[in-house]
């Protein structure tokens, strides 16, 4: 028979069970932070109306994309560190911003909502870079990685939302 054997060294060791968990729990919580994203990008990229609301509806619609592969590889790296993958049983909303406005022509509803989720997303994955250094390489280069992603996004909405403040649009 052959002999199942772990890794000695690195945060796949028995030693390091207890840092391995926690770095799991960071990144389910990002997942559901992806996750949450997905389905709310999907609801804010079709349902806004009007003419200016095409260039946001164009990006949230690829960033839909994006956000879920961020989920997907937080699933596999969490697979990775001997972990299990939630289903959607264990999910609960947290992104009350996000949600769709009662005007469907209210896009600075959306950019702000947009804003406050990669903002929220900046900050947790900074948390999960700062606690993986020196523990787990091979996580805090993903999420650099990741969070390169999420300024880029913030950055653009909030280029956004600076225009429609030139404008006074913003209520």
């Amino acid at each position: 028979m052959a002999t199942i054997r772990t890794a000695s060294h690195g945060i796949l060791s028995d030693e390091r069970t207890e840092q391995r968990e926690h770095v799991v729990d960071l990144l389910t919580t990002a997942y559901w932070m992806e996750i949450e994203t997905v389905m709310s990008y999907i609801a804010n990229s079709t349902n806004p109306d009007g003419v200016r609301a095409q260039e946001i509806i164009a990006s949230l619609s690829a960033d839909v994309q994006e956000e879920l592969g961020h989920a997907q590889q937080f699933a596999a790296r969490i697979k990775a560190l001997y972990g299990v993958v939630p289903g959607s049983a264990q999910f609960a909303a947290e992104q009350d911003y996000l949600q769709p406005p009662e005007q469907q022509t209210d896009i600075v509803h959306v950019i702000k909502g947009v804003i406050a989720a990669e903002s929220g997303a900046i900050e947790h994955y900074n948390r999960v870079i700062e606690e993986t250094e020196g523990i787990d390489p091979v996580t805090n280069d993903m999420v650099i990685a990741i969070l390169q992603d999420e300024e880029r996004h913030l950055r653009l909405f909030e280029g956004f939302l600076r225009e429609y403040e030139a404008e006074g649009t913003v209520r």
